[in-house]
């Protein structure tokens, strides 16, 4: 694990109070786990709603290269500059639910962003 890693393993176990460390794995795993679960329950057929994306990658395109490949969904776009050079993506997306499952997956699997989540309207 690096350290970064580690490091929010360490922020993970004491906000949950858990006695070590193979408690916060269990615990993240859950967590993932039930993000997981819960998002697939979500999209099914044609969704619209929110993808928030915060990343640290500024000078990088990746993310660009990602909505370019998946624009057929997304219907605008904002990006914000936030504190420790950290930039947030707030996406309003209307479409297949499959295509934004690809679209999630693919930034999810950069390992660059810091934090993904789709809020879908209701």
């Amino acid at each position: 694990m690096t350290d970064d890693s580690i490091t929010s393993l360490e922020k993970i176990q004491n906000y949950l109070d858990l006695a070590g460390r193979s408690e916060a794995v269990r615990a993240s795993i859950k967590i993932a786990e039930a993000e997981i679960e819960e998002m697939g329950k979500k999209l099914d057929g044609d969704v619209e709603g929110v993808l928030i994306v915060v990343h640290s990658t500024h000078g990088d395109r990746w993310l660009s290269v990602l909505q370019s490949r998946f624009d057929a969904i997304i219907r605008t776009q904002l990006h914000s500059h936030l504190q420790n050079k950290k930039c947030l993506e707030v996406m309003i997306v209307s479409g297949n639910s499959d295509a934004l499952e690809e679209m999630m997956i693919a930034i999810h699997n950069t390992g660059k962003p810091d934090y993904v989540k789709f809020v879908r309207s209701r």
